[in-house]
């Protein structure tokens, strides 16, 4: 099981790693999500404005989390 779960965060890793490459630089990649604005521009559809790529990078991250947190506790 741990060896099995170390492969999926190593996967996870790289793929993280590919997306956040991807993003263009004007976006301000993964920093952008939760750096700058004000709380005027936090509405209800803010998922809705993020790029398909800062979806992707939101969700990897989350798993990449998750996968740690997984690791320390096994």
């Amino acid at each position: 099981m741990k060896t099995t779960l170390a492969i999926v965060h190593i996967l996870l890793c790289l793929v993280l790693m590919a997306v956040v490459l991807m993003q263009h630089r004007k976006q301000g990649g993964f920093g952008g999500i939760f750096g700058g604005g004000s709380q005027a521009d936090m509405g209800s559809n803010q998922w809705q404005r993020f790029t398909g790529l800062t979806k992707i990078t939101v969700v990897v991250t989350t798993l990449f989390m998750v996968t740690s947190v997984a690791l320390v506790i096994l």
